[in-house]
């Protein structure tokens, strides 16, 4: 018979995060061989991650780390149900996650998973989650702000107060001004603008609008000497929809961002929005 008892159990159980049945199993196939054991429980997970590779991975969760307001991070860890979004193991890891790209600052995603935690490869030690929580999980993207003397402030939202955040902004502002970047990062979260300003929308995308305005001007039989002027316009309402500084201030109907900004005497340099699923 072998040689194991309860507290083996107990400890294989919180190393893996296994099932009680599956960590009995383990250890009588290995003899109570303890380390053989979690070999083989980890070598069950990964078939069983493979098994899950075609899921979706439409839930989670959006992790944030911030440093003071010098620096902030965050990251959108992903699951396929809202059942693992709420569970304490998958948060935990989606906080040591973000933790990690504070301190490593990885340059993108294919270095973060290729780095280290607990002495284990981030692609590895997702894989251990993914294999004891019985989801596909992974982690679709982070995003770093801060440095040269900037400033960075996050808001978080849930969606649902059963889950935890499911939205996360970071916005880094060129000076101190905690009341302006919290109202701005509550903004971006309402209204996911796209781009900080005009300026950076894709010279593509703004002459494929203004091109379906000149159409939409045409088929609508304006006159011909009108159709310049509501085909900026129109554009120009383009631009209020997905640049930030262009949009009306959520808590004032009355003024854009830019002017909110201008009266505080800041300027958003970059922001970071992350909705749950949605690119």
């Amino acid at each position: 018979m072998a040689n194991f008892t309860a507290a083996d159990i107990k400890r294989l159980r919180e190393l893996t995060g296994a099932g009680m049945l599956d960590t009995k199993k383990a250890l009588q196939e290995t003899d109570g061989d303890f380390e053989k054991a979690v070999e083989l429980l980890r070598l069950k997970g990964a078939k069983d991650v493979n098994k899950r590779q075609g899921r979706v991975t439409g839930n989670g969760l959006v992790a944030a780390k911030l440093d003071g307001t010098t620096a902030g991070v965050l990251l959108e860890l992903n699951c396929e149900t809202d059942f693992v979004a709420k569970n304490e193991r998958f948060q935990r890891l989606g906080d040591e996650l973000a933790t990690l790209v504070a301190e490593t600052q990885p340059v993108d995603l294919d270095e973060l998973l290729a780095s280290s935690i607990e002495g284990r490869q981030v692609q590895d030690y997702v894989a251990e989650a993914s294999a004891a929580l019985g989801e596909k999980i992974e982690v679709s993207r982070f995003a770093s702000l801060g440095g040269h003397g900037r400033h960075v402030f996050l808001y978080q939202h849930r969606t649902d107060p059963d889950l935890p955040a499911q939205i996360g902004v970071l916005v880094e502002l060129d000076a101190d001004n905690a009341e302006v970047g919290r109202d701005v990062a509550q903004h971006i979260a309402a209204m996911a603008p796209r781009y900080l300003n005009r300026d950076e929308v894709p010279a593509e995308l703004v002459d494929k609008e203004r091109s379906l305005a000149e159409q939409m001007a045409r088929d609508e039989g304006k006159p011909e000497q009108a159709v310049p002027k509501i085909v900026e316009g129109r554009v120009n309402a383009y631009f209020k929809d997905v640049a930030l500084v262009e949009q009306v201030f959520v808590k004032d109907g009355k003024k854009p961002v830019k002017a909110v900004l201008a009266d505080a005497g800041v300027d958003v340099t970059r922001f970071a929005r992350f909705r749950v699923g949605q690119s």
